[in-house]
């Protein structure tokens, strides 16, 4: 059974603690936050651009560093080395998101003292985000302890299936997952969006996030508009969301009409395939539908924005 596990993916360190494994984590990424006491742990990577950048500038930087063919995260091996680790986690879903399985497999190979076994995460829907979860909990001797969590998260999702089942009413909605330039949230977004009784525009479920023009928003007019960067807490995009107001007929929008625009913390729940994807899910159905749905998220997990 391994003992000594370093996470380098925030998604990764949330499974190892919803597990009960928490004691057995001896390093993390830069990126791990939650749950709050590991950070205390050491840190074993670092990211490669300064912190307090723009939307538009961490866009620039991180394409200039991808055509440099370099990396955009730093694997601090000498770190990983002195921990010695049983396991290291990582992801192969996005090598912009976290440190990806190349970057780990060329920095700690023949580096360790002793053979680390690599797992990579690379889930694009709701149900592959939880099968790593039960392939995470095999790997490290927990699987009657991942039974039980999938067991858990399965039945909050399905109170939400349940509960919509004969639910017409399907708004349209835009999850915007980047400000400048726009992106718009794919893999398993638009599946979260469904299930919680709404209708994805502009992205389809399973493929990556595409970029769009403003004018694509506008042609789509959606009936909800959720931002939710990657990386951003609410706050963070309230610092930014001028970016939205100043385009030409936001005001026209049906979502900003009807009142109905959100902000939502993109880095605590919707860009971590984890156990708060279902958090996620909670999230969107609160959102779509207020009168069916109220699960305590609205001030902590998500905002409505008023002009």
């Amino acid at each position: 059974m391994p003992e000594r596990i370093v996470s380098l993916l925030p998604a990764a360190t949330e499974i190892v603690c919803a597990l009960g494994l928490e004691d057995r984590l001896v390093g993390r990424s830069h990126e791990c936050d939650y749950p709050e006491s590991v950070q205390q742990l050491p840190v074993c990577s670092e990211a490669n651009f300064p912190d307090g950048l723009s939307s538009a500038e961490i866009d620039v930087k991180v394409k200039e560093i991808l055509a440099d063919a370099l990396s955009v995260y730093t694997v601090k091996r000498d770190v990983i080395k002195d921990l010695q680790p049983d396991v290291v986690l990582t992801q192969a879903q996005c090598e912009v998101c976290a440190v990806s399985l190349p970057e780990v497999e060329q920095a700690l190979s023949d580096y360790l003292d002793k053979p680390a076994q690599i797992i990579s995460l690379q889930p694009n829907s709701l149900d592959e985000i939880l099968n790593d979860i039960t392939h995470v909990a095999a790997v490290l001797g927990a699987a009657d302890k991942g039974e039980q969590l999938l067991e858990d998260l399965t039945e909050r999702i399905d109170i939400i299936r349940h509960k919509l089942k004969f639910m017409e009413l399907k708004p349209s909605i835009a999850c915007v997952e980047w400000l400048e330039p726009l992106m718009i949230s794919g893999n398993w977004i638009p599946e979260l969006v469904s299930i919680a009784g709404g209708t994805p525009v502009l992205a389809q479920a399973g493929k990556h996030s595409p970029y769009v023009e403003w004018s694509d928003i506008v042609a789509a007019d959606p009936d909800i508009i959720l931002l939710m960067p990657c990386g951003f807490s609410i706050e963070r995009t309230m610092s930014e969301v001028g970016l939205l107001l100043s385009r030409p007929g936001f005001a026209e929008l049906k979502a900003v009409k009807n009142n109905r625009v959100y902000i939502a913390d993109g880095n605590q729940y919707f860009n971590r395939p984890g156990p708060r994807i279902v958090d996620s899910l909670e999230i969107l159905a609160e959102i779509i539908h207020p009168k069916q749905f109220i699960f305590g998220n609205e001030g902590n997990g998500w905002v409505k924005f008023a002009l």
